[in-house]
């Protein structure tokens, strides 16, 4: 097993921390795991990423988008694409080799959201906000 995670936002502004926390906390309290598929691959121009399906963990962050309308950046605002980064900031003539290496045996799986969390970035490492499981 390998831990992972797919950014819903990359940049909430502070103030809805709490707000935050009680939405995280209701979508997830009593609520079965939302079902993922690792899909293929994606490249990120600088880097190479697993593309997920997850039709369900979508439905929650429409519904957060919602919720913080107006308050999101534009890149959080935009379309979502789920996807979990392995490789970021390199040539990219180096992401290209790797996406293709990768490509020539991935095999689509089931993959495993073990819940929801949030957290703060202090100019240097990040801090846990908060964390809420999945049933």
């Amino acid at each position: 097993m390998l831990d992972a995670h797919l950014t819903l936002f990359h940049q909430l502004p502070p103030s809805v921390a709490d707000e935050l926390k009680h939405r995280l906390s209701v979508e997830t309290r009593g609520v079965r795991a939302p079902r993922a598929k690792v899909t293929g691959l994606m490249s990120l121009g600088g880097g190479v990423a697993y593309r997920i399906e997850a039709p369900e963990l979508v439905a929650i962050r429409e519904g957060l988008v919602d919720a913080f309308a107006g308050l999101l950046t534009p890149q959080d605002a935009g379309r979502w694409r789920p996807h979990v980064t392995i490789q970021n900031k390199v040539r990219p003539v180096l992401a290209k080799a790797v996406l293709a290496a990768l490509s020539r045996d991935f095999v689509p799986r089931e993959v495993e959201i073990a819940g929801l969390a949030s957290w703060h970035y202090r100019g240097g490492p990040w801090d846990p906000h908060s964390r809420h499981m999945f049933a």
